[in-house]
């Protein structure tokens, strides 16, 4: 009898299922409509956005550059600056990635005003104005991120960017599309950043009175409140049309475009006067990675004063496993240049080279500013929870000495920056500690007014913002411990050149390992074959080395279109020499 049973069950279960096994049930289909009256899921098509954006982990793409080399022979960036870069194989493309975020941006822009985004017809407007208002900032994110790695001289001879796409692509969409003008994208990015700006507020905080043009402080604070904290807002927004227009109006991209310098100093510095000027520089601003009372304070979406916008705080110890010395039990990964360390002033801030330095060859270490060793382990540097001592001269007796195993430095330094040194790797009492990385940071937005501005106006003029490119060096000069007064920087304080000179550096510096060298070298069309270099310690001797050399083409200072996309889509022009 149980045998009947079973066997009946198991016919009506086939017959019942059969519909289901040739043909899904409808509703695991679901499509644009179920987002109408589902708020969670409408806001997933916006939050698909968000996973894409790039600045979760660190790309050290710094490989590519003079400022650093890896001990990772598969590393895709020592591939990139060894002369293995087309268009085919491209480590730094932005193509797939951002055109994504854009198409999953444009589906929720179109859909988003019909959705029922909650029970109260006032809220519901507040939150599709709001979660609008981030998809126009992140659209603009991304087609910055799209322009700074493809936008460049075609074979037509013109500057383009890429193609501007408003409208989600169907199957029926015309996917042969031609770039358009680089101007033209940044007419676009400025359009999505102004209706970002029009619809979120500067900051997510809670009101304590009732902002213009509301009427209810509970609705508000529910939707533009401390809970959407690190979410795109005005100020994030703004800051992306600073960055862009810096690139804009950089030797490499200003031919052919109506953003000048005077607009990028306008656009960062209107946002470093809400931040209190050169008085709003944070004081630990070079320490934001390692302050430890911060770092265990921070929460709940709140940003330390240098940090503009973050990734989510997690305990780990990736960073140090990578980079640690061997004798702390790490893979050295990342190698500063003897190039990166000479960019270091003294601690009088003068350059090694200058007469005035007193630079002494036979001690490269000694009395220089003070960044050079918070942000680089040197030769008998010490590391680590027991401040053990780094030997990395080639005559070293331990595993952390030059070339002496796959692990070693291959430049006779370690990188010390964004690492936190009480993690301890040793396998009998390993432990993590709070990280985090910045998408955007004060110094950097600092370090974009000072290129605008004494480039608008020169290097202690003010325009109509109130400081100067000249300000702004000194703060971050005293700040990172350069001896008062900064004799060096009163020396060429009138001369637009040698401050530019100045700047860049200070940015080479303050920005290092942080992704931005390589996309800096390139803006301002400079030359990118410097080889990298390190330092052979033998018997106490300094030797400079030729660690390897850089093999880049000129037509490199822009990234491809991809090959794959150029082949398909004959309307899509190639940059020149890709």
């Amino acid at each position: 009898m149980k045998v009947k049973v079973l066997i009946f069950i198991s016919v009506l279960f086939v017959f019942c299922s059969c519909d289901d096994l040739i043909d899904p049930a409808i509703e695991n289909n679901r499509g644009l409509k179920d987002m109408y009256a589902e708020a969670e899921y409408a806001q997933g098509i916006l939050l698909n956005a968000y996973t894409r954006l790039p600045g979760n982990s660190w790309s050290f793409n710094d490989v590519a550059t003079d400022d650093a080399v890896t001990n990772n022979i598969s590393n895709n960036y020592l591939k990139v600056a060894t002369g293995q870069w087309t268009s085919n194989f491209n480590p730094l493309d932005q193509w797939l990635n951002s055109r994504s975020a854009i198409q999953y941006l444009n589906i929720f822009l179109a859909e988003a005003p019909k959705v029922k985004w909650a029970k109260d017809e006032n809220v519901s407007l507040l939150f599709r104005d709001r979660l609008m208002g981030e998809a126009y900032g992140l659209r603009a994110l991304y087609m910055y991120y799209l322009l700074q790695a493809h936008a460049g001289t075609a074979t037509n001879d013109q500057l383009l960017g890429v193609p501007i796409l408003l409208q989600p692509e169907t199957a029926t969409s015309n996917f042969n599309v031609a770039r358009s003008s680089f101007e033209d994208c940044m007419k676009q990015l400025y359009s999505d950043v102004k209706k970002a700006t029009e619809l979120l507020p500067l900051d997510f905080e809670d009101a304590l009175t009732l902002p213009p043009g509301q009427n209810n402080l509970n609705d508000y604070n529910r939707v533009f409140g401390q809970y959407a904290r690190q979410r795109m807002s005005s100020r994030i927004a703004q800051v992306v049309r600073a960055q862009a227009a810096l690139l804009a109006a950089s030797p490499a991209f200003s031919t052919g475009n109506t953003t000048t310098w005077e607009d990028a100093a306008k656009y960062a510095g209107a946002l470093l006067n809400l931040n209190g000027g050169v008085l709003g520089i944070a004081s630990n601003g070079l320490n934001w990675y390692s302050d430890v009372e911060e770092l265990k304070g921070i929460g709940a979406g709140v940003n330390p004063p240098e940090i503009l916008w973050r990734s989510d705080i997690a305990d780990s110890n990736n960073l140090e496993s990578d980079n640690f010395p061997p004798t702390l039990f790490g893979k050295g990964r990342i190698n500063p240049t003897q190039n990166l360390v000479d960019a270091f002033p003294m601690a009088n801030g003068y350059p090694i080279t200058a007469a005035s330095s007193n630079y002494d060859p036979a001690k490269p270490y000694e009395n220089r500013d003070p960044r050079l060793k918070k942000f680089i382990l040197v030769n008998l540097s010490t590391a680590g929870v027991s401040n053990s001592v780094i030997t990395t001269a080639s005559d070293g007796t331990t595993n952390d000495a030059l070339n002496k195993v796959g692990t070693s430095t291959r430049t006779g330094y370690y990188m010390r920056k964004l690492l936190r040194q009480d993690v301890n790797l040793n396998p009998t009492s390993i432990n993590n500690q709070r990280h985090y990385k910045p998408r955007m940071r004060y110094t950097e937005l600092y370090l974009i007014y000072a290129e605008a501005a004494n480039e608008a106006w020169g290097p202690t003029a003010t325009g109509s913002i109130g400081f100067s490119a000249y300000d702004v060096i000194k703060a971050l000069r005293t700040r990172a411990g350069i001896v008062q007064p900064d004799s060096y920087l009163e020396s060429i304080k009138a001369d637009k050149t040698e401050m530019r000179n100045l700047i860049r550096n200070e940015r080479r510096l303050e920005l290092c390992f942080e992704g931005f060298r390589f996309w800096d070298l390139r803006r301002w069309d400079s030359n990118l074959n410097e080889s990298a270099n390190g330092d052979k310690i033998q018997g106490g001797i300094h030797q400079k080395i030729t660690v390897e050399n850089r093999l880049y083409n000129e037509y490199m200072k822009y990234g491809p279109i991809p090959y794959s996309e150029a082949l398909k889509f004959n309307a899509l022009l190639q940059n020149k020499g890709w």
